[in-house]
This record gives C-alpha cells, sequence and structure tokens, in this order.
C-alpha cells in the first residue's frame, strides 16, 4: 500500500523488453535505501516489485497486463518517474490510501496557470468516470490529488480536473507535463468497492423480477 506523497523524482535508465514483458532499471537513491529483493515501490504510481537492487537502481519486471494498463508500455531510458516506497504500519497518511493498481491512463488536455497554482485537466475514460467525483481523491502517474473539477454524467466527453500547488509541480514529474502526454490514474478503492456492490445488487434485483 501507498499513500500518493512521492518521495523522489527518480529516472529510468534501462528498458529490456521481451514479446510480452519488460524489465526496467530505475535510478533512485532514496528508493533503494534499506530495499530488499520482494519489496514494492511505486513507479508513477505502478507498483512493482524489485528485483535486484544495489547503491542507487533497482530493476524490476512489467508483465503485459500492467504493459497494457499503464503508460509504462512506451518507458524508455531518460524518463523522469514519481517514486515512493511502500507505506510502513504506523506512518502518516499524508494522502489517501493508493494500492499502485492502475485503472488505466488519461491524457493531457489542458493547462491554466493561476497566481500560484496549475490546473490540469485530464481525460478521463468513460468506464471510469463514475469512480470520479469532485472533492475526492484520485492518484495521477502515483501522486495523490483532489479533483477539483470534472464533467456531468450526461457530457460526451468525460475530463477531470486537478489544482497542482508549486510544491507538487517542483518535486513530481506533473510539474513538466505538456499536452498530449499520458499519465496513469488510480481511482480511489472506497468507489471501486461501492461499483461493484452496486452491480451485484443491480444483477440481485433483475433475477428476482
Amino acid at each position: 500500500m501507498f499513500t500518493g506523497i512521492i518521495e523522489e523524482l527518480g529516472e529510468i535508465v534501462a528498458v529490456d523488453r521481451v514479446a510480452d514483458a519488460a524489465r526496467l532499471t530505475v535510478r533512485g537513491p532514496l528508493a533503494v535505501t534499506g530495499a530488499r529483493i520482494g519489496d514494492s515501490i511505486a513507479v508513477s504510481g505502478v507498483c512493482l516489485t524489485v528485483v535486484t537492487s544495489g547503491d542507487e537502481s533497482f530493476t524490476a519486471d512489467v508483465m503485459a497486463q500492467t504493459l497494457a494498463m499503464s503508460s509504462l508500455d512506451t518507458a524508455a531510458a531518460g524518463r523522469r518517474v514519481n517514486l515512493e516506497r511502500a507505506a510502513q504500519v504506523g506512518d502518516r497518511l499524508g494522502g489517501h490510501i493508493v494500492q499502485g493498481h492502475v485503472d488505466g491512463t488519461a491524457a493531457l488536455l489542458s493547462v491554466t496557470e493561476g497566481s500560484a497554482w496549475r490546473v490540469l485537466r485530464f481525460s478521463l475514460p468513460a468506464s471510469l468516470a463514475p469512480l470520479v467525483v469532485d472533492k475526492g481523491s484520485i492518484a495521477v502517474d502515483g501522486v495523490s490529488l483532489t479533483v477539483s473539477s470534472l464533467s456531468g454524467p450526461d457530457d460526451s466527453e468525460h475530463w477531470f480536473e486537478v489544482s497542482l500547488i508549486p510544491e507538487t509541480l517542483a518535486v513530481t514529474s506533473l510539474g513538466s507535463l505538456g499536452i498530449g502526454d499520458v499519465v496513469n490514474i488510480e481511482t480511489d478503492i472506497l468507489a471501486r468497492h461501492v461499483e461493484r456492490m452496486l452491480a451485484f445488487r443491480t444483477q440481485s434485483e433483475r433475477h428476482a423480477s
């Protein structure tokens, strides 16, 4: 489990691809501090398992499903990534509960500059739109953020906005995003559970009638 509070801005230094998987080598001196084989590290919101680690970098395998669901499918050496080690029992939960199991990707649609903040608008897949609520939590490339605005249920194209303070812009990869860039998104786990329960309830009501 993670909190969405980024510990370090790392960098992918190597990508070794096979037919349906990839092995990433990521530089992150803080992230590998005390890291052991089998530990979990979130890489731009994707929970990966440490295969090997050194003084400043670690490697992790990415399976086909993860590649298909996330922006790691286009990972390349030189890409900056947000890194967070798994939360420890007793840590402060500064963000929200993040599993590192991304729901999909979103593209940056627009950027609005404020006096001391920046508003980013992202596309939202129709299947995920019911799971995102105004003032609710969402993880964007592993960063715990609050939804500041979003499209209506009847809109033809779905989107959501987040407002970023200077600290978030400076210490995460979100500060360097350009229009069209793709990010990983993970909706709130509570919303996913509610949707699942409602689906079963609706199915039971149909069978009962």
